[in-house]
């Protein structure tokens, strides 16, 4: 699951333009909202689209499971990863 958690990492950067980080600067185990990297509710509608852009899996869930899938980076590949079936 690394490469994939990689991906996602440079899919964060570029998606939301976060030109001051380098993908590999982003912690997998880091919560990516508030005092983690520190994205925003827009970032992850953002994030959400970019995902179902590069990987063709549309997340439709609860609010709280929604928080769970994108808590990190590592849920949000355990997430790909069990709709790609891996």
């Amino acid at each position: 699951m690394g490469s994939l958690e990689l991906e996602l990492k440079q899919l964060i950067v570029s998606a939301l333009s976060l030109e001051e980080i380098k993908p590999e600067e982003i912690n997998s185990d880091e919560p990516l909202f508030g005092d983690g990297l520190g994205l925003d509710s827009i970032d992850g509608l953002e994030l959400g689209m970019a995902i179902r852009k590069a990987y063709g899996i549309k997340i439709e869930a609860k609010k709280e499971e929604v928080r769970e899938i994108f808590f990190n980076v590592k849920s949000i590949a355990a997430f790909i990863a069990s709709q790609r079936g891996a």
